[in-house]
């Protein structure tokens, strides 16, 4: 059974067969999932989804990339939704200088604000960094306290074995059985079996073979199986300790 702790299942991309799809997931060997918001809207919906499935959790948060409808009232709104059933996490939170340089002081903001609405309501938090490693582990030192995943890790290896020590988890994807995830692996390698997470990020990052399709959460045993791989293990070990890490990070067992 998998934990996939990152989806969104409120994404457009699943509008034609949204239900369907998650009521056959626990037949596929989907244990839980987690989905977090990116904003108001997504954070609710994906908190009204959960209602739904027993095996579906979600995070509330406001995304970096959504920085332009991030007003004074928005961290009041998080920690509404934070209260919603469910909702286990503070996220996707985090910094995103891929694809605008000019809003890093607005992203910070966003990102410490949210961070210390986290630790005052006592929850874990899923960080989006994109080409923010060093400004992102700045304000994750801040708050010695919090405890979170690195989703979709994409730091260096050093960067992951200073998260580790901090007592941190790390987020692979798909992008891990791609054939230049030499990064990914090197970080993979230096992060011990009870510190990895294993995501989807559906509907996008799809694992090989099925790259450039829509993904959805039995798509994991690729990935539990790259990481096998890598770590020296079989693909169900993989799975059982991946999904003990979930539980432990998230659902508090």
């Amino acid at each position: 059974m998998f934990f996939d702790t990152h989806a969104h299942y409120d994404s457009d991309a699943f509008d034609s067969d949204r239900h369907e799809l998650l009521e056959s997931l626990p037949a596929k060997g989907i244990a839980y999932v987690i989905n977090p918001g990116c904003d108001e809207a997504s954070s609710r919906t994906a908190a009204e989804l959960a209602e739904l499935y027993p095996f579906l959790y979600a995070a509330v948060g406001w995304h970096p990339g959504e920085w332009s409808s991030w007003t004074a009232e928005s961290i009041n709104t998080v920690r509404t939704l934070a209260a919603l059933p469910k909702v286990v996490a503070i996220g996707e939170i985090g910094l995103d200088y891929y694809w605008d340089k000019t809003k890093k002081a607005v992203m910070r903001d966003m990102f410490a604000a949210q961070m210390a609405l986290a630790e005052g309501l006592d929850l874990p938090v899923i960080i989006h960094d994109r080409e923010a490693h060093g400004d992102c582990l700045e304000i994750i030192a801040q708050f010695p306290g919090i405890r979170g995943v690195l989703h979709c890790y994409s730091g260096s290896a050093e960067m992951a074995a200073e998260l580790v020590r901090r007592g941190w988890y790390l987020g692979f994807d798909g992008p891990v059985t791609y054939g230049n995830a030499r990064r990914a692996i090197e970080s993979l390698e230096v992060c011990p079996l009870d510190r990895i997470l294993i995501e989807t990020d559906s509907p996008y990052l799809t694992p090989a073979p099925h790259r450039g399709e829509r993904n959805d959460s039995s798509t994991l045993r690729f990935t539990a199986a790259k990481i096998a791989q890598v770590k020296g293990v079989a693909p169900e070990e993989i799975a059982a300790i991946t999904l003990e890490n979930g539980k432990r990070l998230f659902l508090g067992g």
